[in-house]
């Protein structure tokens, strides 16, 4: 197995837990309040956060694995699957802004990986 694909394992490890845990992780690392979520920029109509994560995390998914339609399918199941989740997580909520965060971040993410490999081919 090639060290992106483990590589990539691990970080979707990673991503899973931070985005299921009851509370924010990050805010208790950053500001010692399980409560207070870490905001990069604004949000517009949609969580800038989520789109981040999103388009992190697929991109090294899309770079990492061969095939490429079994990815696609994996982020946008999971990025609906898991904002979902916050509708019984506890201290966690449901946001049609989150949820439209993270179909835009994997949007992104197939479109910049798509521009990529036509420039390439040219």
């Amino acid at each position: 197995m090639k060290i992106t694909k483990i590589f990539f394992h691990l970080i979707n490890i990673v991503f899973l837990i931070f985005y299921l845990y009851p509370g924010s992780l990050l805010g208790l690392w950053l500001y010692d309040n399980l409560n207070k979520q870490p905001q990069v920029t604004s949000d517009f109509y949609f969580s800038s956060n989520h789109v981040y994560a999103f388009v992190a995390v697929t991109l090294f998914g899309l770079i990492s694995h061969i095939n490429k339609k079994y990815i696609i399918i994996y982020f946008v199941f999971i990025s609906i699957f898991l904002e979902l989740a916050h509708l019984v997580i506890p201290n966690r909520s449901f946001q049609f802004i989150d949820l439209f965060g993270n179909i835009i971040g994997v949007l992104i993410s197939i479109l910049i990986f798509n521009v990529y490999n036509y420039l390439e081919k040219k």
